[in-house]
């Protein structure tokens, strides 16, 4: 099933039906351990309602309380090799290569609330970098207990300008004003999300393609537990985290984000997030 944020109400769409579901405080809503059951006890006392009359496209709010968005990097192969790709010059392409390999895995900060956008949202490229481009990730819900309770779309927009002059310079690279999309919805599901999912991204300027790549999850070198436990180690979440988990999608080094350009990511049994550059 999917759980939608609006302003006014939360909805539930469940075996193509639609559902409005009162709340008074989103946090408690969605940090649950049990909410796949707990939405489907909900949505079995409620009338079902005509999609238009719930959901308009201008109304779907970022499924975000108040929790952190955190990241996970190097986790595919390709992502491995761009990132090198961009840190030769500065001498810290090796780096890449040994967290591939490693056991503990690069987990990031990646934005609050107020930094985050939501479908057909505004994102952001920095004013002082010359190479931004959109990372498409499987996002991890996670719970305040660690459990992995839902997944969504992210977009952790990237300046691989600033990354590739340092490596130490990666929260400047990551974390900014509008840096970070989520949503349609979270994708509430009774077991885990298939292995075989796909992820795929377009990237439209003047209404044309100039970009376009799928992989599927399995892709990944390690597992969303395994992130998930890391992240977890020495650290607390009160109203649960939203964990991206890395991308596969990567343009190529010739490519850079422009004003105007639009970005479409779709995770099958998700749906498709919609982002526009500012």
């Amino acid at each position: 099933m999917k759980l939608y944020k609006t302003s006014r109400f939360g909805v539930v769409e469940h075996a193509r039906k639609f559902y409005k579901l009162e709340h008074n405080d989103w946090d408690e809503l969605i940090n649950r351990d049990d909410l796949y059951s707990f939405l489907s006890t909900r949505i079995s006392d409620l009338p079902n309602e005509a999609e238009a009359s719930l959901l308009n496209s201008g109304d779907i709010l970022p499924p975000i309380g108040s929790q952190e968005i955190w990241a996970a990097g190097v986790t595919y192969l390709r992502s491995k090799t761009a990132r090198m790709e961009e840190s030769q010059e500065s001498g810290g392409a090796t780096f890449y290569d040994k967290v591939y390999e490693a056991e503990r895995p690069e987990l990031f900060f990646k934005g609050t609330p107020v930094r985050t956008v939501g479908h057909n949202g505004k994102v952001n490229i920095r004013k002082d970098s010359t190479w931004d481009v959109p990372e498409p990730e499987l996002t991890l819900l996670l719970s305040s207990s660690g459990k992995i309770v839902g997944y969504t779309i992210g977009n952790d927009m990237s300046s691989r300008s600033i990354e590739g002059e340092n490596p130490l310079y990666l929260p400047q690279a990551k974390v900014y004003n509008n840096a970070a999309g989520l949503g349609p919805c979270i994708y509430v599901t009774k077991t885990p999300i298939s292995p075989t999912t796909k992820i795929a991204m377009q990237i439209l300027r003047n209404s044309k393609q100039v970009f376009g790549g799928e992989t599927l999850i399995n892709q990944m070198k390690r597992s969303h537990t395994e992130l998930a436990e890391f992240l977890f180690r020495e650290m607390s979440f009160p109203t649960g985290v939203f964990l991206m988990t890395g991308t596969c999608i990567v343009p190529g080094n010739d490519f850079t984000l422009q004003s105007g350009d639009e970005i479409r990511i779709s995770i099958a049994d998700i749906g498709t997030l919609v982002n526009f550059v500012a």
